[in-house]
């Protein structure tokens, strides 16, 4: 008797900490996603806006489904805009600042950019990218076109890289986290459509932390979706 009656009490703990377990975790995901709402909601009402063109992409990789991919001019954003120029090394899990200016046909464009800090600036947005592995490239100069054996003695004839210069591609490709939009089912062809004719932008809006968040979708110029705030 004493047996079957610890067997039920040790089965009514469990039971009761499996509970509160199950109410913990329940109250950690609540926490947690309100803050996501919470924050992209403070992005939306207190950032910076910012018109954006969209670039090119492949028509057959730009639907998927119920949303859109999209690319941006400042996507991929050129190495000449580096402060202290290109890393000559490879970096794991970076983050570019890149400084945005509004530019006389409306958008906002690329004026500098730093894997480091870049101070705030009148006039300017600073958006950081999603964190990326970043690989240097070493440019290699014309081999030499005399047969003249190399003065450190070695058979090779390829010169040296030179430390510290501009890579081959000229632009780091990035992301920003805004390159997703959803839309209502059936209206994907059409926005598609639009996008391979240069007639789609969006407007974002930039919070002082540098994340960004689709504000609204243009087409021809005018609105045709706009993001709620909750």
């Amino acid at each position: 008797m004493t047996m079957t009656a610890d067997t039920s009490s040790v089965a009514r703990n469990f039971s009761r900490r499996m509970w509160i377990a199950a109410i913990i975790v329940a109250a950690l995901q609540t926490v947690i996603l309100g803050y996501m709402v919470g924050e992209r909601a403070w992005g939306l009402r207190s950032g910076v806006e910012v018109l954006l063109k969209t670039a090119p992409i492949d028509p057959r990789d730009l639907l998927r489904g119920d949303y859109v991919t999209l690319n941006y001019d400042i996507s991929r954003v050129p190495v000449s805009t580096l402060i202290g120029g290109a890393p000559t090394e490879d970096r794991k899990n970076q983050v570019l600042s890149v400084r945005l200016k509004k530019q006389d046909d409306g958008y906002w464009g690329i004026v500098e950019s730093s894997f480091g800090t870049l101070e705030p600036k009148s006039d300017t947005v600073v958006l950081k990218s999603a964190p990326f592995d970043y690989y240097a490239y070493e440019y290699h100069p014309p081999a030499p076109q005399n047969d003249a054996a190399p003065a450190n003695g070695s058979s090779s004839d390829t010169p040296a890289p030179i430390p510290g210069a501009t890579p081959p591609l000229g632009a780091i490709s990035v992301k920003y986290g805004i390159e997703r939009y959803y839309v209502p089912e059936g209206d994907g062809r059409n926005i598609e459509d639009a996008r391979n004719h240069d007639r789609v932008a969006i407007a974002a809006r930039v919070s002082a932390d540098g994340g960004a968040h689709i504000r609204s979708l243009l087409l021809d110029g005018k609105s045709v979706y706009e993001e709620p705030l909750y």
